[in-house]
């Protein structure tokens, strides 16, 4: 193999095994590692479809593995085991790497990054045999395991959906996203954007139910494109735009996003108000602010400022101060797992205090909507104790909100209640939530 597609493999397995010594999120890691690595872009494909597919499909592969090896992975050293999945990986599931190639370089890979001479012994060994029996192997009945999502998430989806459901919600988490592109039609129609993406090679259709919402493939570089770099559109997942569409920013409203980074709400609410009002778009970590400002200057949109700010913590002059207040809150995030797929790995105990925390923003902001005025709450999770029961929650402290219906495409139930659940194997969206909120107004 070319020496590419070795560090290919390398940055790979680096992201892998720091996902599990250091915890880190592999899409911050492997943009790092792709930057220094200076992989070209077929190479940088390369490495990310190994080290996403691995993470997808990471309990389906221990499991054949574990079944071949003498030794239990758990034993193993971290870089052997990742090699081995990788190997693994390629012989199952692309079929345009030769089964030699894929079995090789894993074997390099543990060589060189295994403390333990006989660690390339193992994975060829192990790797040879899943070679020779690929065909024969039976899958696991269980569809946790099939889908690669740890029991504890698969009985809450089930619990939910039930089994069959469940098991369509697993296989979609493991599925390949659109790349959705918002068209900032400040600046040009749906029709004009799509002509100018084609033009460029990207391959464009129309979002089947959402308007103004583009589906690419073929990009290459997004931010190399002129489209973007004119302000043409914004990427954000259909069901983040339906959720700003939900809670209906007019021109000339007073906006404050609460936990706006990287910005797509603020922005897809300065689009539907024509630039023409105000969004104060907040956030808690200040290298997140140049974040929004740079996207809101690429767009044109002026009527986004960013502030730095704790939405737990009360600021005085906007109590009772804005007509919207989005509470895009911190979450579990497992309805992203299509784009994060090693979220569903993550030690479920720290996630039980997340509702703690999502009910202090809430009890917080909700003081920043006037009378009258609306809150829109929303996740990107799919957990009842931070979606539905945390509505229920707040409704029962505060007696002067009231859920409140809104229109959107079919297909979407709850929304005639003022609550909805997007499903990526219903909606072909991320996993999202939204409540629109109404703060009712005192008698005069």
């Amino acid at each position: 193999m070319e020496q590419g597609s070795r560090s290919a493999r390398q940055v790979a397995l680096d992201a892998l095994t720091a996902c599990e010594r250091q915890g880190a999120w592999s899409d911050g890691y492997l943009k790092k590692a792709l930057r220094s690595a200076g992989l070209d872009s077929r190479d940088a494909a390369l490495a990310t479809r190994l080290c996403f597919g691995v993470l997808q499909n990471r309990l389906l592969l221990d499991d054949y593995l574990g079944r071949l090896s003498t030794m239990k992975l758990e034993k193993m050293e971290p870089v052997v085991r990742n090699s081995l999945r990788l190997g693994a990986y390629q012989v199952l599931f692309l079929n345009r790497v030769p089964h030699h190639a894929a079995v090789s370089e894993a074997v390099e890979l543990a060589r060189c990054g295994s403390k333990n001479p006989r660690s390339a012994g193992l994975v060829n060994g192990v790797l040879r045999t899943l070679v020779r029996q690929r065909d024969t192997l039976a899958p696991p009945a269980d569809p946790a395991v099939r889908y690669s999502h740890p029991r504890w998430l698969a009985d809450a989806f089930a619990a939910r959906l039930g089994g069959e459901e469940a098991e369509q919600l697993m296989a979609a988490d493991n599925s390949q996203p659109p790349t959705c592109a918002q068209v900032n039609t400040t600046k040009a129609s749906g029709a004009q954007v799509l002509a100018a993406l084609q033009a460029e090679g990207v391959e464009v259709q129309p979002h089947p139910w959402l308007p103004d919402c583009l589906l690419l493939s073929h990009t290459g570089s997004l931010e190399a494109l002129g489209a973007f770099q004119e302000g043409l559109f914004y990427i954000q997942d259909a069901a983040a735009r339906l959720a700003v569409l939900a809670a209906n920013p007019q021109p000339g409203m007073r906006i404050l996003d609460a936990c706006a980074a990287p910005g797509g709400k603020s922005f897809a609410a300065a689009i539907a108000m024509e630039n023409r009002g105000q969004i104060v778009s907040c956030d808690i970590h200040p290298h997140k602010m140049a974040l929004i400002q740079a996207g809101a200057g690429r767009l044109g949109l002026d009527c986004i400022s960013a502030e730095l700010l704790d939405g737990k913590t009360c600021k005085e002059e906007y109590l009772d101060g804005f007509d919207l207040v989005i509470a895009d809150v911190p979450c579990s995030g497992l309805g992203i797992i299509r784009k994060k797929p090693d979220i569903r790995y993550k030690d479920p105990g720290p996630l039980e205090g997340l509702p703690r925390v999502q009910s202090a923003i809430l009890d917080n902001v909700c003081r920043y909507v006037r009378p009258g005025g609306t809150l829109l709450y929303a996740t990107c999770t799919l957990l009842e104790r931070e979606n539905e029961d945390m509505v229920s929650c707040f409704l029962e402290r505060h007696k002067d909100f009231t859920l409140e219906r809104f229109e959107l495409p079919d297909g979407f139930d709850g929304a005639d209640q003022g609550m909805v659940t997007c499903w990526p194997h219903r909606h072909g969206t991320d996993g999202f939530f939204f409540a629109r909120l109404r703060r009712t107004a005192p008698l005069s």
